[in-house]
């Protein structure tokens, strides 16, 4: 036994000093990039391991009957095997909103696919991740519009979806290469944020045609129902307090008030940096609005990027008679990345951008991801890198949108398509290119060249006529 006048006070001070190592170790170890324990769940370096192409396997009895009502988007039961590893009764449905009516209005039955694992048994996962997307490249002959700019957000330190693609297979038959997206819900704000994490919406409209202010975070009012668009789409259980504390953060939004406080500005403005320059108009830079997460905690917003299918100036096609302005998309604004009216009704870009210190936050976060993503080599690599491995998937994907030839020509299209998109940017930064719509309707003298691309090589709806 230990005997000593002074041993209570040395176990406290013993103590004292184990806890302050441990509070250092947080704080220092979060600063020298040292995640927390739930930040790497097993998932990560199992099925998003983007090194490789993984294999899932879905086993369910009636897939006939599933693609007869894949529009439902009702979840079904089945048993996938993940690169092996069985697991049962996990929910299945289609995924989409007009890509799936498209789908199913050509005939076609490639949708894109939802797994939630704890669909029917509360608590299971796959190595700790709840639900996962498959997504089918709808409109996108390269297979990698999402993969890209999810890429490109986690390298401006945006939290975006894991992903890695997918060698699916029904029933042990070959369906086709997907791509593997972890879905922003429990396991996602978990491995980001922490357990004591804040709350996540998907805002989305019911009707594109209603005024959807709540979609474009504009503060209307207090009632609760204002904001139906934003509630009934949380991720997690959503109680009042939850509604009135996100309410209070819209309305001083709205009004360019305590911006430092009610948004996570070096986030958002990189966030906006990544979205302008993919030109996705199918956003809330664009006339829908949509296609982000919200995150919110302690009252802070932030946007989290979601669903880039349309992205790379594709939003426009499948018209009668497509538009192919590559020029004017290569060129974008980056400062007004949509006309006025539009861009009024977006406090959360037009209002931070009217504070001189964002606006310059904004420019200085842009030239960084020009720098880093594109002038160092990293996205030609990561291109070449990407389509080396996909290839032979993409050669025998017996449901793909496109013919293998199509999608060489779409790799080498959006590849184009963003080197000369950086190069626009960085001009425009520089002053040589009008960085507004105002600046470029009077002057394009200066603009990159873009007659050498043609947007629609990326993919668009006439591909799903066979």
């Amino acid at each position: 036994m230990l005997k000593h006048k002074y041993i209570d006070k040395i176990c406290i001070g013993a103590a004292t000093a184990a806890l302050v190592i441990v509070v250092l170790f947080s704080v220092l170890g979060n600063e020298a990039g040292v995640k927390r324990a739930s930040a790497e769940p097993g998932y990560v370096e199992r099925l998003f391991d983007d090194d490789t192409v993984h294999r899932v396997d879905l086993q369910l009895k009636d897939w006939e009957g599933f693609l007869r009502t894949a529009t439902n988007e009702e979840y079904v039961q089945c048993k996938v095997y993940i690169d092996g590893e069985e697991y049962e009764n996990i929910g299945l449905r289609a995924k989409g909103n007009n890509s799936l009516n498209l789908i199913s209005e050509y005939g076609l039955d490639r949708y894109s696919l939802k797994l939630e694992f704890d669909h029917y048994a509360d608590g299971r996962t796959y190595h700790g991740l709840d639900k996962l997307t498959l997504d089918s490249s709808f409109q996108d002959n390269s297979y990698m519009k999402n993969y890209i700019a999810y890429d490109m957000m986690d390298s401006m330190g945006v939290p975006a979806p894991l992903t890695s693609y997918a060698w699916v297979t029904v029933n042990g038959e070959d369906w086709g290469l997907f791509l593997a997206v972890e879905e922003p819900e429990e396991a996602f704000a978990r491995r980001v944020y922490g357990r004591d994490h804040g709350m996540l919406y998907k805002p989305d409209y019911k009707r594109l045609e209603d005024e959807n202010a709540d979609v474009a975070l504009r503060y209307t009012g207090d009632s609760f129902d204002d904001y139906d668009n934003i509630f009934r789409n949380a991720r997690f259980d959503v109680s009042d307090r939850d509604k009135a504390r996100l309410i209070r953060s819209i309305k001083k939004l709205s009004a360019g008030e305590d911006l430092e406080n009610v948004v996570n500005v070096e986030e958002v403005v990189s966030y906006f940096a990544v979205q302008s320059f993919v030109v996705n108009l199918d956003s809330y830079l664009g006339p829908t609005g949509h296609n982000y997460f919200l995150y919110e905690e302690n009252g802070r917003l932030s946007m989290l990027p979601w669903d880039y299918n349309l992205a790379f100036a594709t939003y426009s096609l499948g018209m009668p008679e497509p538009i192919n302005d590559a020029e004017l998309y290569i060129n974008y604004p980056i400062d007004t990345p949509y006309s006025g009216d539009v861009m009024l009704n977006r406090p959360m870009f037009h209002n931070i951008m009217l504070v001189d210190e964002y606006f310059e936050a904004y420019h200085e976060r842009y030239a960084h991801f020009i720098d880093a993503y594109f002038e160092s080599g990293y996205f030609e690599d990561k291109i070449e890198e990407v389509s080396d491995m996909i290839a032979p998937y993409v050669k025998r994907d017996p449901t793909a949108f496109c013919t293998y030839e199509e999608h060489i020509k779409g790799v080498e299209t959006i590849r184009e398509f963003c080197l000369l998109r950086a190069e626009s940017v960085s001009r425009q930064l520089a002053g040589d290119i009008p960085s507004n719509l105002n600046g470029q309707s009077r002057d394009r003298s200066g603009f990159v060249d873009g007659s050498g691309v043609w947007l629609p090589d990326m993919g668009e709806i006439s591909d799903l006529v066979n």
